[in-house]
Order: structure tokens, then sequence, then C-alpha cells
């Protein structure tokens, strides 16, 4: 039988990521279909694209985890699918959060208004620095797979040994090597932290400026491009809150191998993970105007509903 907790969590698991998998799914359809019919497609939904397929993977990587954590324990703790399942995890969630910093800066360079000199060269380079970001993206998630697949082939290789006496120990100790570089990994998520932060307090600095500007000018020409600018803002604050929850979690995941409880902790870091997977991209369809009239579309069930051709809004 399984106890009241792990049958919770895997409704809400299971929950999360069939709302995560038709929310990204969504958006990867769309555009795909839309790229596929015209052969070309705008940096913008080129990003998002990407950034749903990721989320399908993540998805996909937590639920298996989520599975072996309530029905195999032993498993997840030594087995080999463990390992790779953690490679996976690692180039799969730096590639997400990377590419979740490309679209917050392409939003603020985008959006943001601001005359400093620095500012209004990457603003007209915009394109070529995303572009660039991409490829850094793709760099550094490579990077940080093949140097825990490093210490993951010493460590299977002493697991397939039989080990006595100072083997053991040998073993004990790559194995906390193991664990601990597994953790120091999350170091490599401070800077797109700290890019999307700031990027994100720009546009939302530039977007308060431009409406206090507003207010002073006649209240006909104000009210409806006021109220986008708060609706562009109240979605950069639900992107924030979520995405914050969303390091909170994997830096819960990560360190829960030297934390009490470490069962728990790990099903409460995945819980959280989802809820960001799932909720970010319906924030993402509501935010963008081609996405939101199909989506509002889709659910009326109107005919010719997914013909690809409107554009986006540029807020997240």
């Amino acid at each position: 039988m399984l106890r009241l907790s792990n049958m919770g969590f895997l409704v809400l698991t299971t929950i999360q990521f069939i709302l995560g998998m038709l929310g990204n799914g969504f958006i990867g359809w769309v555009n795909g279909s839309s790229w596929f019919k015209s052969k070309r497609i705008s940096l913008h939904d080129f990003v998002i694209t990407n950034l749903a397929v990721s989320r399908i993977v993540l998805l996909w990587i937590l639920l298996i985890d989520g599975i072996l954590l309530v029905f195999s324990p032993k498993l997840h703790d030594e087995g080999i699918i463990m390992q790779i399942i953690d490679v996976f995890w690692t180039f799969t969630n730096h590639l997400n959060i990377w590419l979740t910093t490309c679209l917050s800066v392409f939003y603020c360079l985008k959006v943001a208004s601001f005359s400093h000199p620095m500012f209004l060269w990457l603003k007209w380079r915009v394109s070529r620095v995303v572009v660039w970001m991409l490829l850094s993206t793709l760099l550094l998630s490579c990077c940080s797979a093949i140097s825990l697949i490093r210490e993951f082939k010493i460590y299977s290789v002493l697991g397939g040994i039989d080990r006595t006496g100072n083997m053991t120990e040998l073993f004990r100790k790559k194995e906390k090597e193991y664990k601990l570089i597994h953790v120091l990994g999350t170091l490599w998520d401070l800077p797109p932290l700290v890019i999307s932060l700031i990027s994100y307090f720009l546009l939302m600095l530039s977007l308060g400026r431009h409406m206090r500007q507003m207010h002073q000018d006649c209240a006909s020409s104000r009210d409806l491009s006021t109220e986008a600018h708060r609706r562009a803002i109240r979605v950069i604050l639900s992107f924030l809150f979520l995405f914050l929850l969303y390091y909170l979690s994997f830096y819960v995941l990560t360190s829960s191998y030297f934390l009490p409880a470490t069962k728990m902790i790990a099903k409460i870091g995945e819980v959280i993970a989802m809820l960001y997977l799932a909720g970010h991209s319906y924030v993402l369809i509501l935010g963008n105007s081609k996405l939101k009239q199909m989506f509002v579309a889709m659910l009326r069930c109107e005919p010719g509903c997914l013909k690809p051709g409107s554009k986006g809004s540029v807020y997240p």
C-alpha cells in the first residue's frame, strides 16, 4: 500500500506533468507548424519553442525520477539509471535556465528604453546578442554535463567492483565527490539568475517610467496603453515569482543529498520544479497575443483556430 504522502506526491506530479505537457506542447506545436509552413521563424519564437521543448524533456525526467523515488528508492539512490537521469537533468536544466535568460534579455532590449550608450549599443544589436547567448548556452550546458559524466564514469566503475576494506572506503569517497560536484554544479546557474533579474528590473523600471509620463498626457490616449503596460508588469512579476521558485526547487533538489529527510525534501523540490515548468508555459501563452488567441479559440473549439499567422506580443 502506498503511504498518503506518496499518493499525494504522485497525484500532484501527474497533474502538473499533464498541464505542463499540454502548455509546452501547445507552444511547440503552434510555433513549429508556423515554422514548417512559412520556412522561417522569428528569433523570439525560436527561443520560446526551444524553451518549450527543453521543458517537455525536464517534465519527463522529473516524472521518471518521482516514480523511482516512490516505487524503487534503492534504484533511485544507487542505480546507474539514476546517474544517467542526473546527467540528462543537468544538461537540460542548464539549457532551460539559459534559454529563459535569453528571453529576458530579448524582452529587455526590445521593450525597455534607456539613453545610456551601452544599452543603446546592445539594443541595436539585439539579434546578435541573443544568438551569441544561445550558442554560449549550448556550450555551457554541454560543459556542465561533461563534468558530471567524467565523475559518473569513475563512480560507476567503482560501483561494479566487489568492495571490501579500502575499496569500500574509496567508493564512499568517490560517491561523496560525485554528489558534491552535482551540488556545486548549481553555481553555473547563478550568472543567468543575476542577468535575468537585472533584465526584468530594467524592463519594469522602463515601463513604470513610461506609465508615469503617460499620466501627464491627455486621459483619452493613455487608458488603453496604461492598461497594456500594467498587464505587462503583472506578467513579468508572475514570471519572476515562478522563476525564483524554480531556483529554490532545484537548489533544494541538489542539496537534498546532504540534508536529513532526503526523500521528503526531494519530493517537495520536484513538485515546485514542475509547478514552474507547467505554470510559466501558460504565462507565456497568456502574455503572447498570437498564442493567446489560438489557445482561447481552441478551448472554444472554433474551426480553423490553429492557423498560425498573426504576430505575437513581445511580452513574456
